[in-house]
């Protein structure tokens, strides 16, 4: 099969562009879920960061509330040691029902420094680590709190490189779409012209013919340099190219309506003028004559890029291709391609 040579370069650009763009938007898309399960992570661990500092805050006040309860046991108990208020120790331990009620009934000095002392530095050191908790959990919760930033942050960043990738893509797409239409319009009047000069060829052929001379014959050239007479099929199977103008690139196509490669087009448009051509651009090399590019007519066979692709020359210095991938049955310059041009074939 046929190597597809390159088309109109602007387009096959802006879809190289678009291809490259549309490549970024799913790597930044792949980035971006990334982003946002991280996102969603850091804002479930400060939640909980925030929940256990919450629980801290009421232990805290809590321990606050004993302590100021406990310093007011003492208070109490001073008070009474002053009055000398005296009980036997003995029947204050065994009668206490509780802890404050045994620091309520505790009748003497001793006792006091022992035993109430002892709860209040408790109840400090239990609000000093409360305190240092507290501290710590609300560093934690600031770092946190930074990260969930800056991980939004970067989550924004890419949602707005994606939003910007999309409007260059769209951007992108609606310019292809003007040159494609520009190219569509340079298309039909190609088209016209080149009907025009079928019209025209035609004509003059049947007037060679009317003047041919009965009995003679034209040689058949064995080299480009020797003229080649006319082909009876050009006619035919240049206007039935023609009727597929705009149908799709399709490696190995050779349906109409459908897709043709390059050889695929020129094989279908010879058959419906009854000649059968290989579907190769290198086996169609072989057939018919040689040709040199100053005395092209419609019809003729033409080939570039070492063999790996092929036309239908149609007259006025144009030739009708099926150029590559992702482009469509079009009319181009032969002036345009002659840097890749091999040579040319008549079927006779």
């Amino acid at each position: 099969m046929a190597v597809p040579a390159f088309g109109d370069p602007s387009i096959g650009s802006k879809r190289a562009q678009a291809e490259q763009v549309m490549a970024k938007v799913q790597q930044l898309g792949q980035s971006l879920e990334s982003a946002i399960a991280q996102y969603q992570y850091a804002s479930i661990q400060l939640k909980q960061i925030q929940h256990d500092q919450a629980l801290n805050r009421r232990e805290l006040k809590i321990a606050r509330a004993n302590l100021r309860t406990s310093q007011h046991t003492i208070a109490q108990r001073l008070v009474s040691l002053y009055r000398g208020d005296q009980v036997s120790t003995l029947e204050v331990i065994l009668g206490a029902k509780s802890l404050d009620d045994m620091l309520n009934r505790l009748d003497t000095e001793k006792s006091v420094s022992r035993q109430d002392t002892s709860v209040l530095r408790e109840i400090q050191a239990s609000r000093t680590d409360m305190q240092v908790s507290a501290k710590r959990l609300a560093k934690a919760n600031a770092t946190q709190t930074r990260i969930v930033a800056e991980r939004a942050a970067k989550k924004h960043q890419i949602e707005s490189t994606i939003a910007e990738q999309n409007r260059l893509l769209s951007s992108i797409k609606n310019q292809i779409a003007q040159l494609q239409a520009a190219q569509r319009a340079q298309q039909l009047r190609l088209q016209h012209q080149a009907e025009l000069r079928l019209q025209a060829e035609r004509a003059a052929a049947l007037q060679r013919q009317n003047n041919t001379v009965v009995g003679a014959s034209a040689s058949t050239p064995n080299s480009p340099n020797d003229i080649a007479p006319p082909s009876q099929y050009s006619s035919g199977a240049v206007s039935a190219a023609m009727t597929q103008l705009g149908v799709p690139y399709i490696w190995g196509g050779a349906t109409p309506g459908v897709g043709f490669d390059c050889s695929g087009l020129v094989m279908w448009a010879y058959a419906q003028v009854g000649v059968s051509l290989p579907h190769s651009t290198y086996a169609m090399w072989n057939y018919g004559v040689p040709v040199s590019a100053g005395d092209l007519e419609p019809g003729d066979l033409l080939f570039f890029d070492g063999l790996g692709h092929m036309g239908m020359y149609i007259g006025g210095g144009q030739f009708i291709e099926a150029p590559h991938t992702g482009a469509f049955v079009q009319i181009s310059n032969l002036a345009d391609r002659m840097g890749g041009f091999v040579g040319a074939r008549r079927i006779l």
